[in-house]
């Protein structure tokens, strides 16, 4: 009976509790007993607090019996990125250095997710400081891959992915920069939205104006990632760049009738090596549309300067934010931060004017290129998930990658457009390994984007395939 819960949807989850059909503690129960089955063997969670859930449960039971649902995610087991702060629960950063910090306040979308309902359960594994799309850190190892357990789940938001894909969650948040919540989902066969800069709120840290990185949901069904994404999205005093929008559309989704669609298929995004595993999968799935009845044709956006774009702004935000501590405790952070932090220390003012110049002239053809074409689509990873030993690639399809973030520009040069992107799953290898496809939108248009991908979801099914049963627990992989 508990697995059967955890197969649920969250929607389905929701709608029980709602009828009062299931009480917030059993559907907590069921995952906690999913958690002890996954945990040891994936590490997805890496802070647990079983006993604050099953206050927050009792409590949401006992106001059901007198209010009714406290909000659209009432009773929702959901786990929080460990990046993002959580008022009265450790959030480390994936640091030693944060080992034992605890918040006072809760990061904006976290305290909206609490605000509707939803039972935090824990704190999902990270990289250090979300640097990188390889979950691992030295305060906790590494995120295993649940379809194969020598693997990676992907990254920054790799603990997020694994924990939806093995069951212990039916929601989770994540954080993008450059693919964090499209290459795990990706590589862990769930679903990963990357909104529109600004749609949801977060507090303003080093870099407050410069709209590289957000926050967004994770799920394992398109459906339930627009429930989230409607809870997630608003406005908040502490970021000066959030807009929001209107959450009914996402919080009553359902697929309309998909019109006929303009898809432009870009297998390589510009030139950019992918794996052979990776398009072998994509080329049959993106021609699910034209079975839906879309066009689908081979097109790109202009893409010429992306990536010094990105990089120029990623590491001056990286100094922003972590160069006084590289220079205090150099030690104490990995090798990749310094290195992203020098390069951008060396950068000159022409250097980042050219890039602001550059930015803006990619932002005017992504306006002309979606003029022409509804959707765009491409691979969500360039790679197949790889050995959760190494850091990154060292080469992708025979190319060598000189930095930890290289292989991941099929998911950094959408950043830069400011785009709405979506990674659904897509298929998988013969060694069953997943393979995601990204979709991506014009600037705040999610509600075209989900309609688009739950109907792709929907011919193709892919989500429905559960990883592996469990085999032997892997060292190390512990909670706490």
């Amino acid at each position: 009976m508990s697995e059967d819960l955890c197969r649920l949807t969250a929607r389905e989850l929701a709608a029980l509790l709602a009828r009062g059909e299931l009480s917030a503690v059993e559907v907590l129960e069921a995952h906690l007993e999913q958690v002890e089955r996954w945990n040891p063997l994936v590490n997805a969670i890496v802070t647990l607090d079983a006993e604050g859930a099953r206050r927050r449960a009792r409590e949401l039971d006992e106001r059901f019996v007198r209010e009714g649902p406290v909000g659209p995610l009432h009773g929702l087991p959901v786990a929080h990125k460990d990046l993002a702060e959580t008022a009265g629960m450790r959030t480390t950063y994936g640091s030693p250095l944060f080992a034992t910090f605890v918040p006072d306040e809760d990061a904006p979308a976290i305290a909206r997710i609490r605000a509707a309902g939803a039972v935090t359960i824990g704190k999902t594994n990270t990289p250090e400081f979300g640097l990188g799309s390889q979950t691992f850190n030295r305060l906790f190892g590494a995120t295993r891959n649940p379809y194969d357990l020598g693997k990676t789940s992907g990254g920054s938001s790799g603990g997020a992915a694994a924990a939806l894909a093995c069951r212990m969650v039916p929601l989770a948040d994540g954080s993008d920069m450059g693919g964090s919540l499209r290459n795990p989902a990706a590589f862990c066969n769930v679903v990963g939205l990357r909104p529109t800069p600004g749609r949801v709120p977060q507090r303003a840290a080093s870099a407050p104006w410069l709209p590289l990185a957000v926050s967004g949901p994770m799920a394992r069904t398109v459906a339930d990632v627009a429930l989230l994404f409607a809870v997630m999205m608003g406005t908040d005093p502490r970021d000066p760049l959030a807009f929001g929008g209107d959450p009914a559309p996402f919080l009553d989704f359902a697929p309309s009738p998909l019109r006929k669609l303009r898809i432009a298929w870009s297998p390589t995004l510009g030139g950019l090596p992918i794996e052979t595993g990776v398009l072998r999968v994509l080329e049959g799935a993106v021609r699910v549309f034209e079975q839906l009845g879309c066009t689908v044709g081979e097109a790109e956006p202009e893409l010429d300067g992306a990536d010094t774009v990105f990089e120029t702004f990623r590491a001056l935000a990286l100094d922003a934010a972590y160069g006084p501590l590289a220079d205090r405790r150099p030690e104490e952070v990995k090798d990749t931060l310094r290195w992203n932090i020098d390069v951008g220390r060396r950068l000159t003012g022409e250097a980042v004017a050219d890039a602001w110049r550059t930015w803006g002239r990619l932002l005017d053809r992504a306006r002309h290129f979606f003029e022409r074409w509804d959707l765009l689509a491409c691979p969500a990873a360039q790679v197949l998930p790889f050995s959760a030993d190494l850091e990154y690639p060292p080469d992708v399809a025979g190319v060598p990658m000189s930095s930890y973030i290289e292989w991941m520009r099929v998911c950094t040069r959408i950043t830069v457009l400011g785009c709405p992107a979506i990674a659904v799953p897509a298929g998988f290898t013969h060694e069953g390994l997943p393979v995601g496809l990204q979709l991506v939108a014009s600037p705040r248009n999610e509600l075209t984007l989900l309609h688009a991908a739950a109907h792709f979801e929907a011919a193709t099914g892919y989500w429905r395939r559960p990883p592996p049963v469990p085999g032997p627990a892997q060292p190390g992989a512990t909670l706490s």
